[in-house]
């Protein structure tokens, strides 16, 4: 994850933004909860390297919760996002102490959390950094729709064990998961009878563009909803 692409528009944190609630622990870790405990249907959204605090994806958590789920932003960073002005932890330097397999394994208690408050389906989306934590979920079929958005870096291979429905959303300009491979990831799919898919490439973004997007370029925004709207969709399709 060593691309500058992958830290591009950092946003600034914000621990008290949305209009839902952070808790000190839910299924071990902080998190950023939205939406109604009531729900049958939850949501684990998955940050990039910038973290739960990010005012983008708490709004995008908010939005997911009016939509009829309970939504779980875990901190699954612990506290430490990426800080681009810190020389001394490059981005290869900070992804050790945080690498992807680890958030998959400390999303197994959230699941379990959300088990516990009588949820009967989960899905989970992420976003570069939380992409890889979802597809990691999805071939342990810990999850029952997973939605990827300019994921850092995944494989074909990992794709090919996907057990989950999956929508997969990419950017034309990224060079972690770039048109082509988005293309051997639909192919994979197409392959798997057995395991329902959507894969969309997003014309002139680039990579992070739907949740670090600027809240003054009318493109970017148009562009970032629209890939919202194709998860909630993914989301009632699999979930409800």
């Amino acid at each position: 994850m060593a691309s500058s692409q992958c830290c591009d528009n950092p946003p600034a944190l914000n621990p008290d933004g949305g209009e839902g609630k952070v808790v000190d622990s839910f299924g071990g870790l902080k998190a950023y909860l939205a939406g109604s405990d009531e729900s049958k249907a939850a949501a684990i959204l998955i940050s990039d390297v910038y973290g739960f605090e990010s005012p983008n994806l708490r709004k995008i958590a908010d939005k997911v919760a009016l939509s009829g789920y309970f939504v779980v932003v875990p901190d699954f960073l612990h506290g430490d996002p990426y800080k681009p002005e810190n020389a001394e932890r490059p981005l290869p330097v900070w992804i050790k102490s945080h690498a992807p397999k680890k958030g998959f394994e400390e999303a197994k208690p959230v699941i379990a959390a959300l088990k516990e408050k009588g949820m009967s389906s989960i899905g989970a989306a992420g976003y570069c950094w939380g992409g890889v934590v979802v597809v990691e979920l999805a071939k342990a079929h810990e999850i029952q729709a997973a939605v990827v958005l300019h994921p850092g870096p995944i494989t074909v291979e990992d794709i090919k064990e996907v057990k989950c429905p999956i929508s997969i959303l990419g950017a034309e300009i990224d060079h972690f998961s770039p048109p082509e491979l988005m293309k051997q990831f639909e192919q994979v799919l197409s392959a798997n009878s057995g395991v329902a898919h959507f894969v969309k490439i997003f014309p002139g973004v680039a990579h992070g563009w739907s949740v670090r997007y600027n809240h003054d370029d009318v493109a970017a925004v148009k562009s970032a909803e629209e890939a919202l709207q194709d998860t909630i969709k993914w989301f009632n399709t699999n979930l409800k």
